[in-house]
């Protein structure tokens, strides 16, 4: 029971990754980044922020369901 808990889970987190990865602006500077004047307009906003934060807690989630149900930790709940 909970290991598919776990697994419901774990889906949840690897769907919410890819949704929350392709939520994020690009970092790239292209071509702009030649001239020097990439970081003229770059400025870190709330909203991009609390992205970060949601995808950080997504990725340790995935990862520590990976590890528990690829090594079989919780079929003995």
């Amino acid at each position: 029971m909970i290991e598919k808990i776990a697994m419901g889970l774990w889906a949840f987190s690897a769907v919410g990754l890819i949704v929350l990865v392709l939520l994020h602006s690009p970092k790239g500077d292209g071509l702009a980044g030649i001239g020097g004047q990439a970081q003229l307009f770059t400025s870190t906003k709330s909203a991009e922020t609390t992205l970060n934060r949601a995808t950080w807690t997504l990725t340790v989630l995935f990862m520590a369901l990976t590890v528990a149900l690829s090594a079989g930790w919780l079929r003995s709940i």
